[in-house]
């Protein structure tokens, strides 16, 4: 997709040392998340990031839009921003929605990975899977949005 942003996207910000940010608005819908897979890795190809590390990104944020849609908004209407920035080796996403209070972090519970997948609780793992492939992740609610951001750097995975 080249390093060109998403058709629906557009770019903000003053001219400083701070990447700017783009910009993409999406019904909350499964269907959105062709177009924020597309702006996502335009992201990461601005970046820098290599291939793992762009489909790290890819992955956290895929599943948590898909939980804002799934669980938060449940279907119902509802509005997803996705704001983008890339700067040298870095690509941060961020998640906007108005969908109920939902903290990630908060809401998060480990795989029960001693137990056959026959006998593990259903759900759960698409947030594990979201934080654990982030480099850096914050929440926060604001004003009537949550607010997830998530980091992903170039390079090799610190690890954990």
């Amino acid at each position: 997709m080249g390093g060109s942003p998403h058709p629906g996207a557009r770019r903000t910000g003053p001219a400083t040392a701070e990447p700017p940010t783009t910009e993409l608005h999406v019904p909350a819908a499964l269907g959105s998340l062709t177009a924020i897979a597309h702006f996502v890795r335009a992201v990461a190809v601005r970046s820098g990031l290599d291939r793992g590390a762009a489909y790290r990104l890819r992955l956290a944020v895929d599943e948590l839009a898909t939980n804002i849609v799934t669980h938060g908004y449940r279907g119902g209407e509802g509005r997803i921003t996705v704001l983008g920035r890339a700067g040298a080796g870095r690509a941060a996403i961020v998640l906007q929605d108005t969908a109920p209070e939902f903290d990630p972090v908060a809401g998060r519970l480990p795989p029960a990975t001693d137990l056959p997948p026959e006998r593990r609780r259903i759900g759960g793992l698409g947030i594990h899977l979201a934080l654990t492939s982030a480099d850096e992740f914050s929440y926060v609610r604001r004003e009537g949005r949550n607010i997830s951001t998530l980091t992903v750097l170039a390079g090799p995975r610190p690890r954990r």
